[in-house]
Parts: C-alpha cells; sequence; structure tokens
C-alpha cells in the first residue's frame, strides 16, 4: 500500500474519531502513531514519538504559552474587563451604538492582555450584555457583538493562537506579532463600521444612549492605566529589545499579579484559581500541540504535502483560487474544530502550498488566524457563541448566530484584503525591522 494512500485513509480515520468525540489530542496521537508505523514500522515509531515528545517537553519556546494564560487569568480576576469597558465606553458615549462599539474596544484592548478569544468572550459576557439589554438593545445582536469580537483576541498581540502557530510553523513570534499588529486594528475598525451599518439599518436594536459628561469621561479613562503597563511589558518590551517573548511575557504576569494584589482586587484564593485554570488550560494546549506533532511526523513521511502541491501547481490553479480553496477547507473545518487543533492539523499540507505560490509563512500565519476568527463564531459549533449561549441561555443559540453576521461579512472583507493587499502584513515588521 502506498504512502499516498496511507495517509488519506488515516485522516477519514482522524475525522471519525473527532465525530465520534474522541478528545482531539487523542485523536491525533493514535492516528500519527499508528500511521506512522503502518508506513515505517513499530519500532521507528515509537522512537519518533520519544522524540518528538522529548523535543517538546525541552522547547523552551513553548514556556511563552503558559505565561500569556497567566497574564490573561490574572487580569479577568483583577476586575481590568470591567474599567476597559467603562473607558471605551466614555470614549464612543453619545454616539448611537456607543456599548456595542464599546464591547470591541474593550474586547480588543483585553485581548492585548489575554489571548485568548474564549476567555474574553466569556468575561465580557457578564460586563457587556447586561449594559446593552439594560438600554433596550436587541439581545441576539448584543450577544452577537460579544461574541465576534471575543475573536478579535487571537490576533490581537499577544495571542496565544500566534504562539502555537509560530512552533508548529517554526517561524518568528516578534515577527508576527508585529504582522498581526495592523490587521487586527483593521478588524476592530471593521467591526465598528458594522455596528453603524447595523444602527443606520435597523435603529430599533441599537436604541441612543446619552452621552456621559467630560469629567465622567476622564474619571472612566483613568482605568486604562493597567492595560497601559500590561501592555508595554509585554509587547514593547520585546522590540525595544529589553525581553525575549518568554521573558516578556514572564514579567508582565508577575506585573499584572503586583496590580491585582496591590489593587485588592484579587486575593490568594483568586491567584490559586488563576494558576489552576492557567495549568488544565495549558495542559490542554500542549496535549493537543504533542498529538499534532505525531501527525505532522506521519503526513511528512508520506510525503502527502508534496504531492499536494504537485497536483496543485500541475492543475495550474491561479494563486487567488488556491488560496480561496484553503479558506473555504478552514471555514469548514472551523465548524467542528477548536483554533489551536486546526492550524496543528492543516499546517503540514497547507503551508507548503501557500510558499509554493508566492506567499509567506508569516502572512499565512495572519491568514489562518483571521480564518480562526471566522470559525468561533460560524455554526454549528461557533465555540464563543455556545460560551454566550450557556451563560445567556434565554437567548437562543440561533439568534446569536444570526446577531454575528455583518459582523462575518467583515471578517470576510479583512480576508479578502489580506489577499490582494499583503503588504498590509508585513508593514509593520518591515518598518521596525522585526527578523
Amino acid at each position: 500500500m502506498s504512502g499516498g494512500l496511507i495517509g488519506l485513509i488515516v485522516v477519514v480515520a482522524l475525522l471519525l474519531l473527532i465525530f465520534a468525540r474522541i478528545p482531539i489530542a487523542v485523536a491525533l496521537a493514535v492516528t500519527g502513531l499508528v500511521g506512522y508505523a503502518a508506513v515505517d514500522g513499530w519500532p521507528t515509531a515509537f522512537r519518533m514519538a520519544s522524540t518528538v515528545t522529548f523535543q517538546l517537553a525541552s522547547a523552551y519556546s513553548l514556556s511563552v504559552i503558559p505565561l500569556f494564560i497567566l497574564m490573561g487569568a490574572v487580569a479577568s480576576r483583577a476586575n481590568m474587563a470591567r474599567e476597559l469597558f467603562e473607558a471605551c465606553n466614555a470614549l464612543f458615549s453619545g454616539v448611537r451604538g456607543a456599548l456595542a462599539n464599546a464591547t470591541i474596544g474593550s474586547c480588543a484592548l483585553f485581548g492585548a492582555i489575554c489571548g485568548s478569544s474564549i476567555a474574553t468572550a466569556a468575561t465580557f459576557s457578564g460586563v457587556s450584555i447586561p449594559e446593552m439589554r439594560r438600554h433596550g438593545y436587541d439581545p441576539a445582536f448584543a450577544a452577537g457583538a460579544v461574541a465576534s469580537a471575543g475573536t478579535l483576541a487571537v490576533l490581537i498581540p499577544p495571542s496565544v493562537l500566534l504562539a502555537v502557530y509560530a512552533i508548529g510553523a517554526e517561524q518568528s513570534l516578534p515577527k508576527l506579532y508585529a504582522a498581526a499588529f495592523v490587521p487586527g486594528i483593521i478588524l476592530a475598525a471593521f467591526y465598528v463600521i458594522a455596528v453603524w451599518i447595523v444602527a443606520w439599518w435597523k435603529p430599533h436594536w441599537i436604541p441612543h444612549v446619552p452621552g456621559m459628561k467630560m469629567a465622567d469621561r476622564l474619571k472612566a479613562a483613568r482605568g486604562m492605566w493597567k492595560l497601559g503597563i500590561l501592555f508595554f511589558f509585554a509587547v514593547f518590551g520585546i522590540y525595544l529589545g529589553w525581553f525575549s517573548p518568554t521573558e516578556a511575557a514572564g514579567v508582565a504576569a508577575f506585573v499584572a499579579i503586583l496590580i491585582a494584589f496591590g489593587t485588592r482586587a484579587m486575593n490568594f484564593r483568586g491567584l490559586i484559581d488563576a494558576l489552576l485554570e492557567t495549568a488544565f488550560t495549558t495542559a490542554a494546549i500542549f496535549f493537543i500541540v504533542l498529538g499534532a506533532f505525531f501527525f505532522s511526523r506521519f503526513m511528512i513521511l508520506t510525503r502527502v504535502p508534496n504531492d499536494v502541491v504537485g497536483w496543485v501547481t500541475g492543475a495550474g490553479l491561479s494563486p487567488v483560487w488556491i488560496l480561496v480553496a484553503i479558506a473555504v477547507l478552514y471555514f469548514v473545518l472551523g465548524t467542528f474544530l477548536d483554533e489551536v487543533s486546526m492550524i496543528l492539523i492543516t499546517l503540514p499540507v497547507t503551508l507548503p502550498l501557500v510558499l509554493q505560490i508566492g506567499y509567506d509563512a508569516i502572512w499565512f500565519g495572519i491568514f489562518v488566524t483571521v480564518m480562526c476568527t471566522i470559525g468561533l463564531i460560524s455554526p454549528p459549533t461557533g465555540m464563543t457563541v455556545f460560551v454566550l449561549q450557556a451563560q445567556h441561555p434565554d437567548i437562543p443559540v440561533e439568534r446569536i448566530y444570526a446577531g454575528t453576521l455583518i459582523f462575518l461579512a467583515a471578517d470576510i472583507v479583512l480576508i479578502l484584503l489580506l489577499i490582494f493587499y499583503p503588504g498590509v502584513v508585513h508593514w509593520l515588521p518591515a518598518f521596525f525591522g522585526v527578523k
């Protein structure tokens, strides 16, 4: 049996295991190991497994992930989300849609100290949805706005997803973070425009809320100082040459703990809860990464990625149509896979294909991350949608999906912008000279 045929059988087996609700980490590890053994024997497969496990366990680059997760967990418990929402609401106050836009702005900013879309959406579900509903916003639109704005956390640095991609694709994390800045800001701006369109099209969904006095605006804006400090250490410290990404994550997590205790927003019980959350989340991600590396080694052994590249090149498809096909693939996968699994499973095939048609790995990292934001709010299993529905069971899940449609359109516009103007990704890394 040829390696290509074995590869196809194993991919089908992986999908069947996922649909059978086998944990993704287990499904990846089992299919990768069994497939590798089918091609090259069990002794070689076991050697591959032990080598990969040791390399990942000793990889210094992986330590950035739990540190950024810890920073976000502490920030969630230190009342920073509500302070950010109040500050952004003060900025947009007096404009129709101010509360929705405040949600978008605060989710984008909170993403800069959290890095997890699920955590961001869950946090602001309890902060902004009750406030919007109290002022007469349509419940479905309010929930859709929070679910969509929460996805900004995977794109705005420091993103945990980009850190995972950097490890899987063997790329520079500082360069990826610099590349994500401009697309992240553009997507947040597109979401704000989407709110304005809905406010014009369906004004009864978004009632006008009276503006705030200047003194109240300034008072609310003072809550931004915590974010400013954490963002400085977590991101700017890297580009100033003070820290490596891992050192920046460690310093920022420590500063977050100091701020939380210094402002009496968190006690030792809260710190223990944050550490436990970090441990569980990190363990889940690391097991997926380990399983994905088993699967990746198997795919490389079968030479399926090379066969796919050769087939696509021989078909004479234009780069745009190839990227459209890849985008459709990620859209479909995003309906039943989490973003970490989706990236790690597909990288062995999609990255060589993208490199072959003239795009680079940094650009593809941003492209695939934006596709993940779409998957997080796409039916039938958009993760942020289900997180919100669990916290607000009176809002039907199908109505939340309806509330995300205008924001999905904004995501698609950004994807088209990335395809036709890839310089959007490369401008900032070139400006800073990041390598």
